[in-house]
C-alpha cells in the first residue's frame, strides 16, 4: 500500500488534469504527427515532454511540501511555465493551418469549458483507483480528443492547458500564502536551531537581555575588533540588538 502522506499529490485536481493533458499530447502526436509536418521529430519530443513535466513538477513539488515550500512553489511554477508552453505550441498548430482558436463565447469552448472533474474518492487501493480516475475524467473529453479533425483535438487541448494554468495559479497563490504565515524550511531550521541554543543558554545560566529582558544566547563575533570572540546576544535577535560581555 503507498504511504498516504508522501503522495497527497494524487488527490490534487491539477496534477489528475495534468495527466489527462499528458495522455491527450501523446495521443495528439501520435495520431497527427508525420514526417512530412515533423520531419526530425522535434515537435514530438517538445510536446511530449512538456506534457510531462507538469505532472511530474506538481508531483515533485507537493512531495516537498513539509520540508521545502520554497521548492514546492518554484516546481509548481515550472509546471505552470510548460503548460504555458505546450499551449502555445497546440495554438500554433492552428495558427499554421489558418485556423483561429475558438472563441471564448463559442459552443464549443463552452462545452469544454462546462465540464468538471469528479472528486477523487480511492478510499485504499490509491495507485489502480487514481489510474482508473484520471482515465474516467479524460473521457469526459472524447468527443472532441478523439475526433479525426485536428484542429478541434488541438483547440480542446489549448482550452485544458489554458484552464490547467490557471488553477496552478490559484494553486501557488495558496502555497504563498501558507509559506508567509509558516515560513519555509530555511525558517523552520533557524527556529528551531535558536530554540536549542536558548535551551543550552537557559542551562549554562546565561543573563537577561539588558534591552528586552529575554535569555541571551552565545555567539561568536565575526569581524571587528573582537572577531572570534564570545559574547552574550538577545535570543530575539534581530528584532533586538542587546549584548552582553562574557566574563
Amino acid at each position: 500500500m503507498l504511504e498516504i502522506s508522501r503522495f497527497s499529490y494524487y488527490w490534487l485536481d491539477t496534477w489528475v488534469l495534468a495527466n489527462v493533458i499528458q495522455l491527450a499530447t501523446q495521443d495528439f502526436c501520435t495520431r497527427f504527427l508525420n514526417q512530412t509536418n515533423d520531419p526530425c521529430g522535434r515537435l514530438f519530443d517538445q510536446m511530449t515532454m512538456a506534457a510531462r513535466s507538469a505532472p511530474a513538477n506538481i508531483a515533485e513539488g507537493n512531495s516537498r511540501h513539509s520540508t521545502s515550500k520554497e521548492s514546492e512553489m518554484r516546481l509548481t511554477d515550472v509546471a505552470r511555465a510548460t503548460l504555458a508552453e505546450l499551449a502555445n505550441d497546440y495554438l500554433n498548430w492552428l495558427l499554421r493551418r489558418d485556423s483561429l482558436p475558438w472563441s471564448v463565447t463559442s459552443a464549443e469552448y463552452l462545452a469544454v469549458n462546462s465540464i468538471k472533474l469528479d472528486r477523487p474518492d480511492y478510499k485504499d487501493d490509491v495507485l489502480y483507483q487514481s489510474s482508473k480516475h484520471i482515465l474516467s475524467q479524460k473521457h469526459k473529453f472524447d468527443l472532441w480528443l478523439t475526433s479525426s479533425d485536428s484542429l478541434i483535438a488541438a483547440n480542446c487541448m489549448l482550452v485544458l492547458c489554458n484552464r490547467l494554468v490557471l488553477m496552478l495559479n490559484r494553486q501557488i497563490e495558496r502555497q504563498l500564502d501558507t509559506f508567509k504565515v509558516e515560513g519555509g524550511f530555511t525558517e523552520s531550521l533557524t527556529a528551531e536551531r535558536l530554540a536549542y541554543r536558548t535551551q543550552q543558554s537557559q542551562q549554562d545560566a546565561a543573563p537577561t537581555c539588558p534591552v528586552c529582558g529575554r535569555p541571551m544566547i552565545k555567539r561568536v563575533a565575526k569581524k571587528g575588533i573582537n572577531s572570534g570572540k564570545e559574547f552574550w546576544s538577545c535570543s530575539g535577535y534581530p528584532q533586538c540588538n542587546g549584548t552582553r560581555n562574557i566574563g
